[in-house]
Parts: structure tokens; sequence; C-alpha cells
């Protein structure tokens, strides 16, 4: 028993048809979906055991301010605040374009472009702002590893696609022709 009279127990489940980790996610920072985690028994003896995550148990309890990986801390208002910033500079955007309807319109393309990159600005500020801007990167790594087909393969496999469609239209031609045929000199 650990000197610190907590007993540990590993607890593992794996899937029930045996297959190996994706490679697409083994070890890149996905949560895996398994069951796998420690537990810890707390108590002297059996009777008063008390179970739950090491991670509920060990870990401090979070604040209502969440830690960014920067080191700065999120505030929920604040957040609130740059998303309504955010909306009034939409709202600003499509009145201004309408009230000065009669101006050029390179300028009122160019005074909406400078808008919409402050309003870009203010949402990375944002808890979901940055979020969104992490999804874009981690999909645009993933779209360079895409194996992506060659000219050759496209076209054998458009001619292919073309062809079958073809040959199912003839065949249900002929099995539509047939039917029609059938109830025709059936009903007369």
């Amino acid at each position: 028993m650990p000197s610190d009279g907590v007993r540990h127990l590993i607890v593992q489940a794996s899937s029930s048809i045996g297959r190996a980790a994706v490679s697409k996610t083994a070890g890149w920072g996905f949560d895996s979906l398994l069951a796998c985690q420690t537990q810890t028994w707390r108590g002297k003896n059996s009777n008063a055991a008390q179970w739950g995550t090491y991670s509920e148990l060990n870990m401090p309890r979070q604040t209502t301010h969440e830690t960014r990986s920067d080191g700065d801390q999120s505030h929920p208002i604040l957040d609130r605040l740059k998303w309504l910033v955010v909306a009034l500079m939409v709202g600003a955007g499509v009145l201004g374009n309408w009230y000065f309807g009669e101006h050029s319109l390179l300028n009122r393309v160019l005074a909406l472009v400078a808008l919409a990159v402050v309003a870009g600005f203010v949402i990375l500020q944002t808890d979901r702002g940055r979020a969104m801007w992490d999804l874009a990167r981690e999909a645009r790594t993933e779209i360079r590893r895409v194996v992506w087909p060659t000219r050759q393969e496209t076209t054998q496999t458009t001619f292919m696609v073309v062809l079958l469609v073809l040959l199912f239209a003839l065949v249900l031609w002929g099995l539509d022709s047939l039917l029609s045929w059938l109830v025709s000199s059936v009903i007369g």
C-alpha cells in the first residue's frame, strides 16, 4: 500500500472488435472515447470506499475564469462585450453602406473590408474566436496531409461513373419499356 494511504486501481476498457488505433487520431491530441482512466479509492477499509476519477480527486477545482494557454484569464463578461462590439460593427457596416449608397462603390467596399478586418480582430480576442482559429489551422494541417488523386485517376474515375450511369439508364429504360408493353397488352 502506498505511503499516502490511497490505493490506485487502473480500469481499462477496449473496443469490442479489437481494432487498432486510427493513425490520424492516435497521439495527435484527440481525446480518447474509451473509458480508460485511473480511479482512486479513498478510505481505510472497504466499507468507507469513495470512488472518483484521478483528475477529480487530485486536480484543483476550476474557478469561474478559465486560464488560456498563453496564461491570460478569459472573462465571460468581456467576451460578451467583445461580441456586442462586433455586432455593432456589423450593424454600422450595413447602415453605413445604405446611408452612403450614392458614394463610390469602391470606397464603400474598402470601408466594409476595413470594418470586417477590425471585427475579425475583435472576434479573435474572444474564447470562441480563438477556438475557431485553432480549428481552421488544424483543418488546414489535415488538408495538407490528404493525398489528392492525379489527373489521370480523376479522369478514369469520372469516365467509369458516367459509363455506369448510362448503363443503368439503359437498363431502367428497357425495364420500363418491357413493363409498359406488358401492361398495354394485358389491358388492351
